[in-house]
């Protein structure tokens, strides 16, 4: 999708990749803000208590268990991608937004890390909407950075270029989630302290 939503694409099918790239930014806070109001809310159903804390720990531990283990391939998801065709049928700004939105929400597309299923689950369990929804809104402003390297591929050579630096960077990404898992690990565990 990455290399779909790129200045030399939105300018093949004229449209604006600037417009494209902040609907996109906008759809995947947004989803992003309230799917996390959902979980909070539903979250808040439940009695308050340390027990919270706790069961985060053990989330992110799991989590980060699974990102660096063969389990990581057998996680449970749906085999579902966006769905390019709209970029045919819809304005940029349409499709950046249901795009942005969709990844934003974390679920609706393919899971490739337990820190998504992580993200979620922690919504819930900050037990009030509006923490639930600042939850959710920064998973989703994480997902809307993913646009950022394709800023530069206004032209043949440089759509090249940004696919073989995307190749290289999913190790680095990788490793970058589970020190992200680790550090939200330490985090929680100075809160218990």
């Amino acid at each position: 999708m990455l290399a779909s939503i790129t200045p030399l694409g939105e300018r093949s099918r004229g449209f604006s990749w600037g417009l494209t790239a902040s609907a996109f930014a906008v759809g995947a806070v947004a989803a992003g803000a309230l799917g996390g109001a959902v979980g909070g809310a539903l979250g808040s159903l439940a009695p308050a208590g340390r027990w919270r804390d706790v069961a985060a720990l053990v989330l992110l531990a799991a989590a980060l268990v699974v990102d660096v283990s063969p389990l990581r391939r057998r996680l449970p998801t749906i085999r579902r991608q966006v769905n390019e065709d709209w970029m045919g049928r819809y304005r940029g700004w349409v499709y950046g937004a249901a795009f942005g939105a969709q990844l934003g929400s974390g679920v609706a597309t393919i899971v490739t890390s337990a820190a998504v299923y992580a993200a979620v689950l922690g919504a819930v369990l900050c037990g009030t909407a509006a923490a639930g929804a600042a939850v959710g809104a920064a998973f989703g402003a994480t997902r809307a950075l993913s646009l950022l390297p394709a800023r530069r591929a206004a032209d043949a050579a440089s759509l090249v270029r940004l696919h073989h630096r995307l190749g290289r960077a999913e190790a680095p990404v990788g490793r970058a989630a589970v020190a992200a898992e680790a550090a939200a690990i330490a985090l929680v565990v100075v809160t218990l302290l």
